[in-house]
């Protein structure tokens, strides 16, 4: 009888959990579709207001449309992501709005990649051009958000602050002693020399080649960085790289003797100066509105309606087969959206905006096709983020015009294949062994459980030789070059968009707007109203089809932190075992 009890106990107390669960995520839906509704509501503005600008999160090419972000429910998008888009329009709209005097460019450590600064800089720098002022203040000036505050009128930084200004290094994490102590071999087939997205799994240390790109996209990358700092600092280029070599900014009095900032202030003193550019007492609250109310906030004169239309189709993310999502390029999602977008007569021209490590080289050629279909009837035109390398290059090379930043990375046009052999890790390790039946000679190609013979492998790259000749071929027939030129600057070599124009992977430097009035220009149209391609996902199928997902990797990333990139890196293995990739060699993190 007690034994029933217990039973009995164990299953109202899990029926109560269970019920308490879904009032829960009732409650929380409700909540966030309540939040999402009031978001869409016009904010007022008050005279005299500031905008108040912060970036704490990454910054994706567009805001997620989840009105549970922010709330950290179940782990479901914990951080509150404003996306690229909202971030121009609420600059662009703020620089005409009356009652914006001015911008308050607070403490931010830019997570995101240089490219997607430089088009928040550059759209700070027109903003300037109305005669508001804006000031930056912050407690740690990282390099990143010490170039986007360069534009300010003027600089401040904590009497006790950290400012970083050292140049720029990146790092690779080499995975092959821990493979071969697992008994791992990674089985490498590629074609390119510079195509180094394979060695931290085969080497121990960086290849003489992929240190030359290295040196050559940093250095590009960083003079570009110092450059615009000396044209808003007015201080000589040649200096700063000095300073920095030379680590001569040790504290915040450093910074203030260089001329690097302007002053050094506790927040209450920038928030008092704020009140006298505003003409406020020294008492009154200030007239703030956050960047994310004011760019969510409808306002009937923004929108433009014109019986001529403009498709910016956004790719962003990896590469790979199937519909994808917001965060991923999966080739039936963006297909779908060329498609729609060049049979829909009222889309005069199309902006594909690429943001992409690369990826399955097959899914690559997938959107490429449509993208060569689509410039046969319409224009269109390619806008490149943070990345536009390997398979985010070969989805581009078909456009009419290419338009980069100067500190974008793309080019990395190669191609590899890599197939783990964990014959040792089976036998030698864990003491288990395969034997079996075959009904042809290489009816088990690509098993893990054993090497590839010398046959399988040639098998294997003439695969990956043919990808890549008919890579090297799409981009000479894109760019109006001859195969073999594009061969000679290809070889999985990485750019920076300023070194890509001068070899002829890009067209001109721009952001964004750039690339919808070019689009527009070539379709021979004034008046447009753009189009944004795919729908986003929207809240219940994030609880639907990716919950589960999204609970997981919340789950290893709470418990790896920082160590969880060196979890991805070997989870990629399993991914480039399916097919031939067109990949970065690695994740570019530029500190």
């Amino acid at each position: 009888m007690k034994q029933f009890f217990k039973f009995v106990f164990a299953s109202m107390l899990g029926f109560f959990l269970s019920s308490l669960i879904i009032i829960l995520v009732v409650v929380v839906l409700i909540v966030g579709i309540v939040a999402a509704a009031s978001s869409e509501k016009h904010v007022e503005v008050e005279e005299n207001s500031i905008l108040h600008i912060n970036f704490s999160s990454t910054i994706p090419e567009r805001t997620p449309n989840n009105p549970l972000a922010g709330l950290g429910f179940l782990g479901i998008d914990g951080e509150k992501a404003m996306g690229l888009n909202d971030i121009l329009a609420g600059i662009k709209r703020a620089k005409t709005d009356h009652n914006i005097k001015g911008i308050f460019l607070d403490e931010s450590y830019m997570l995101s990649g240089q490219a997607t600064t430089e088009e928040i800089r550059n759209a700070l720098l027109d903003f300037k051009k109305s005669g508001k002022f804006i000031i930056a203040y912050s407690e740690v000036y990282t390099q990143g958000f010490y170039y986007l505050a360069s534009v300010a009128d003027r600089v401040y930084i904590n009497p006790k602050g950290i400012f970083e200004f050292r140049g720029f290094s990146t790092e690779i994490t080499f995975l092959k002693g821990a493979l071969d102590k697992l008994g791992i071999e990674a089985q490498v087939i590629k074609v390119g020399t510079y195509k180094s997205a394979v060695e931290p799994y085969i080497l121990t240390k960086m290849s003489d080649a992929n240190r030359l790109q290295v040196n050559s996209y940093l250095g590009s990358l960083y003079d570009h960085f110092l450059s615009g700092i000396s044209q808003q600092r007015r201080i000589n280029k040649d200096s700063l790289f000095a300073i920095a070599n030379n680590l001569k900014i040790q504290f915040p009095e450093d910074a203030l003797h260089y001329k690097l900032v302007d002053g050094l202030k506790y927040r209450d003193e920038v928030l008092n100066e704020l009140r006298e550019r505003t003409n406020l007492g020294s008492k009154a609250d200030l007239h703030n509105v956050e960047l994310a109310d004011y760019s969510g906030s409808t306002d009937k004169a923004d929108k433009k309606e014109s019986k001529d239309h403009i498709a910016v189709i956004y790719a962003s993310g990896e590469i790979t087969g199937g519909d994808g999502d917001d965060n991923t390029i999966g080739s039936d999602r963006i297909s779908e959206s060329l498609r729609k977008a060049r049979l829909d007569d009222k889309v005069k021209a199309v902006v594909l905006r690429v943001n992409s490590p690369g990826g399955s080289s097959l899914a690559s050629d997938v959107i490429w096709r449509e993208v060569y279909l689509t410039k046969k009837v319409k224009p269109i035109i390619v806008s490149m983020g943070d990345l536009a390398a390997s398979g985010g290059y070969y989805i581009a090379c078909a456009a009419d015009s290419i338009i980069a930043e100067p500190n974008t990375i793309t080019g990395s046009i190669g191609i590899f294949a890599i197939l783990p052999n964990m014959q040792k890790l089976f036998n030698d390790k864990l003491g288990i062994t395969f034997d079996g039946v075959k009904t042809g000679k290489f009816a088990d190609l690509g098993d893990i459980s054993h090497p590839l013979s010398p046959e399988e492998r040639a098998i294997l790259q003439n695969q990956v030789n043919r990808g890549y000749d008919e890579f090297t071929k799409a981009v000479a027939n894109g760019r109006h070059k001859t195969q073999a030129y594009i061969n000679s600057i290809g070889q999985g070599r990485v750019w920076t968009g300023t070194q890509a124009i001068q070899i002829g992977l890009v067209d001109r430097l721009g952001n964004i707007n750039d690339a919808i009035k070019s689009a527009a220009k070539k379709a021979g149209i004034k008046s447009y109203e753009l189009e944004t391609y795919p729908e986003q996902k929207g809240l219940f199928s994030k609880l639907g089809n990716n919950f589960s997902e999204q609970m997981r990797i919340h789950a290893v990333k709470s418990e790896l932190g920082d160590n969880y990139i060196y979890y991805q890196q070997l989870k990629s293995l399993s991914t480039m075992m399916r097919t031939p990739q067109m990949r970065l060699p690695y994740d570019v993190v530029i500190h």
